[in-house]
């Protein structure tokens, strides 16, 4: 009944009143009842560029967070990095709070949240801009855009945590997912310092899926440790033992890459369909999305990770080291594909790209600030009509 209830209000146009009230899908309730969760219980959210994800975590009724669902960013805009600066069209990296005042069900795209950027760490770094959203329509200039259906049922998520007495949730913010063949594979790009501080954060919420307690010590992020004893040698014995993992994979040769973005990136998923012909509402700079996710060789693989095309998995789980105990609650990295043609720039020599994603759609729609006017609704559903170049971070 929630989803078809969703369904209508999104082909329709509904008021903010509707929107801000969606249901949570019966099938969304299933999963919680699997899970031992309610939709009152505290949410946390945690959001990776490269994969195009947005992950939902709840806690259960022994106050573990435990992952109940994944949702594709159908965009996102600028490339692997922190954001620094009003304008820059950056996704922001790192840990924030959000309260029910930044939750906006008056949105110009559809239904947002404020992520709560900046925060004490980007302020410390000299960090500026504001309105970095979570919100619908697939229309990015700095924030995490998702399809109305998508942020709708993301939004009554929120909104029932709220209300169930969470003062604020957390949103974890990453570059990607913090596996140690992430971390070994991205060694010499300039980011790397930050990265291992997010790595800190996401494996201690991984051994103990206790909520970080975060602070901001000299200019980099700290974390508390947690009450329960067991809990906290579960984080140091994680932290030793993926430190040690990733010393492994750059031994046996893991390449050393950078991943280079014309603008951004979207989930595969919603690539697949603009190929197909489906339609997503407005998108911004589909262009630029031909030219995402290009992994730079910086250190070319060696030895076992060379002659295999990639460093398994084994390399990290031999005898010196022990089994890497999974995480139960920890979803499964997505299978890798095999990435699609693009363009290689070479010394004025460049080969031809194969058809790829629409470049009929409009380009750069940018995201706003709360309090302006609202644009007339379309009725496709996913979709939302853009606003000029002044709503902009």
């Amino acid at each position: 009944m929630g989803f078809v209830l969703l369904s209508a209000l999104l082909a329709q146009g509904a008021s903010a009143a509707e929107k801000g009230e969606l249901p949570i899908p019966a099938a969304t309730f299933a999963v919680m009842a699997a899970k031992d969760t309610t939709a009152a219980a505290p949410i946390l959210m945690r959001s990776y560029k490269k994969e195009s994800e947005i992950e939902i975590w709840k806690q259960n009724s022994a106050g573990r967070y435990v992952f109940l669902k994944s949702f594709p960013i159908c965009r996102w805009s600028g490339t692997l990095g922190p954001k620094t600066t009003q304008g820059d069209r950056q996704t922001p990296e790192g840990f924030y709070a959000v309260g029910p005042t930044q939750m906006n069900p008056n949105s110009h795209y559809y239904l947002s949240f404020d992520t709560g950027y900046p925060n004490a760490y980007d302020k410390a770094h000299g960090g500026s801009g504001s309105s970095v959203m979570v919100h619908g329509t697939c229309s990015s200039a700095g924030c995490f855009a998702m399809t109305d259906k998508g942020v709708g049922e993301i939004f009554a998520l929120a909104r029932e945590a709220l209300r169930g007495g969470q003062s604020a949730f957390q949103f974890q913010a990453y570059p990607f997912r913090m596996t140690a063949q992430n971390m070994a594979r991205y060694r010499s790009d300039p980011n790397i310092a930050f990265w291992r501080e997010l790595k800190e954060g996401s494996d201690r919420f991984e051994a103990t899926g206790e909520e970080l307690a975060v602070s901001v010590v000299n200019g980099r992020y700290a974390f508390a440790p947690s009450t329960d004893p067991a809990k906290e040698t579960a984080a140091a014995e994680r932290r030793t033992r993926e430190q040690a993992r990733i010393a492994a994979f750059v031994a046996e040769g893991s390449a050393a890459v950078r991943t280079v973005y014309s603008d951004g990136g979207q989930n595969p998923y919603f690539a697949a369909l603009l190929r197909k012909g489906a339609q997503l509402g407005e998108v911004s700079r589909p262009e630029a999305l031909a030219y995402a996710g290009i992994d730079e060789v910086l250190t070319p693989a060696r030895g076992i990770c060379a002659h295999k095309g990639r460093c398994p998995e084994a390399i990290a789980n031999g005898p010196a080291l022990g089994p890497a105990k999974p995480d139960a609650d920890t979803p499964a990295a997505a299978a890798p594909q095999e990435a699609p043609p693009r363009i290689w720039l070479a010394a004025a020599h460049a080969t031809a790209l194969p058809a790829t994603e629409p470049m009929t759609l409009a380009p750069v729609p940018l995201c706003y600030k709360l309090g302006r006017p609202a644009p007339e609704q379309t009725v496709i559903a996913g979709a939302m009509p853009v606003l000029p170049p002044m709503f902009f971070d």
